[in-house]
């Protein structure tokens, strides 16, 4: 099984979150971005609105890639939240989305920015991953599905 190579926390991973609209998603994007991360959670928040703006994020499949560069990233980095209740979120497809990656890259860095979310998506793309995502029992369980890692804190 092939892995996610952008940099991701253990503690990126939500595995249900509910009640969630478009907007509470950029908020606990941007709310996670700060405690993992040590990003400004207002400036995640607007970058990430600012791009969906462009044009939703929701790619089909019933998942959404939010993404945004954020100056003070050296590297690209992921979060990711699985909802209990799918919700809308204007994808071309149409469909709800219940799986979400939000990437946040360097403002400078737009060939890897571009690859990051090139990969991303092509991960995300794949059914047998995709169904693995939604079936993962807790948010471990899914940090090893994107990453391949076993959170060493846990242990």
């Amino acid at each position: 099984m092939e892995y996610l190579s952008v940099h991701m926390d253990a503690a990126a991973v939500t595995a249900s979150a509910t009640g969630l609209s478009k907007q509470d998603i950029f908020a606990t994007l941007a709310k996670k971005a700060s405690q993992c991360y040590g990003l400004d959670a207002d400036i995640v928040m607007n970058r990430l609105q600012d791009r969906e703006t462009l044009g939703s994020t929701g790619f089909g499949g019933s998942v959404a890639i939010p993404h945004a560069r954020i100056k003070e990233l050296d590297r690209c980095v992921g979060l990711f939240i699985r909802l209990e209740q799918p919700i809308g979120f204007d994808a071309h497809d149409g469909q709800i989305v219940d799986l979400i990656f939000g990437l946040l890259s360097p403002e400078q860095g737009s060939a890897d920015h571009l690859k990051a979310l090139a990969e991303v998506s092509r991960f995300l793309r794949d059914e047998s991953i995709v169904a693995k995502l939604r079936g993962a029992a807790s948010e471990d369980a899914l940090y090893v599905l994107l990453t391949g890692q076993q959170d060493q804190q846990a242990a």
